[in-house]
């Protein structure tokens, strides 16, 4: 395996936040799924071995909703250390009250407990997984646990990236006569900068060229923008990745969405690539 992969497997109490814990890895770019019974463990292993780097974070969430097949699960661990897959464990867990009080709050039935009390289930829960507790890599308790507070434990635990890396930002080139884009973080308006449109040789082309680019950019304007563009976004990104967002997406317009806003976004792209996980679109510049 690859030193940048990671196989993890999330287990733990029934009520404790395995579900939020897998949407907080499936945000930070982990391929995820939710109650893969343990006897497909090894099945699944194989297809992310034969993926050969595609699939280089997994997580897997495996708990008693498996039923029967939950007693399965050593043996199928010790059939990943023969794949060599160096997995780790996340176990979670949260006092017996705080367990009771999200299964009330939820109106949820405990998976031991269709019919019998949340109390009696819990402590059979308990006993099923104390095996696989003593095994774990690390142990979390959620109890007084903010959602929040789980995600910045969860990755200080088991993710490798540098900081800058868990954040991506999607950059959007748009047109406004297109429409605005609803999704959008962060919008810039371009369209008082100097267009090259009304360039004859320039206009069938697009931002992506050199032509495009050394024209909007060449004007005054357009490079004091430029500079207080850069410096906000150097400033927000650090600050957005302290309070814990993963995805930002910056929309850049211009009229058409083919020359002003297509040249800004390539700048912005060029400037975060390698310091950020970075995606680059543009949406109207064929039309």
């Amino acid at each position: 395996m690859d030193n940048n992969s990671e196989f993890i497997i999330i287990t733990g109490m029934s009520g404790a936040g395995k579900s939020e814990a897998i949407k907080i890895l499936e945000d930070l770019g982990f391929f995820c799924v939710d109650n893969l019974p343990p006897a497909l463990i090894s099945k699944f292993a194989e297809l992310y071995l034969r993926s050969q780097g595609k699939v280089e974070q997994v997580a897997l969430v495996i708990d008693v909703r498996g039923g029967d097949f939950f007693d399965s699960l050593f043996e199928e661990l010790s059939m990943l250390e023969g794949m060599g897959v160096n997995y780790k464990i996340l176990f979670l867990e949260s006092n017996t009250r705080m367990l009771i009080n999200r299964f009330k709050k939820t109106r949820r039935r405990h998976p031991l407990a269709p019919k019998g009390r949340i109390s009696e289930a819990i402590s059979l829960e308990r006993k099923k997984l104390d095996k696989i507790r003593g095994k774990a890599d690390k142990i979390i308790d959620t109890t007084n646990l903010s959602p929040k507070e789980l995600k910045g434990a969860i990755k200080e635990s088991f993710l490798k990236v540098s900081q800058d890396k868990q954040l991506t930002v999607s950059i959007l080139s748009f047109g406004f006569k297109y429409g605005i884009p609803l999704d959008a973080d962060l919008m810039f308006d371009v369209r008082f900068l100097p267009n090259p449109h009304y360039v004859d040789s320039l206009r069938p082309l697009t931002g992506e060229n050199k032509k495009i680019q050394e024209y909007v950019l060449k004007w005054p304007v357009t490079q004091k923008f430029k500079e207080k563009l850069f410096d906000l976004i150097e400033f927000l990104l650090p600050n957005y990745i302290k309070e814990g967002k993963t995805h930002l997406t910056i929309a850049i317009g211009c009229t058409g969405g083919k020359h002003r806003s297509v040249t800004f976004a390539e700048k912005i792209y060029e400037n975060l690539n390698g310091r950020y996980n970075v995606l680059i679109e543009h949406r109207d510049s064929e039309r």
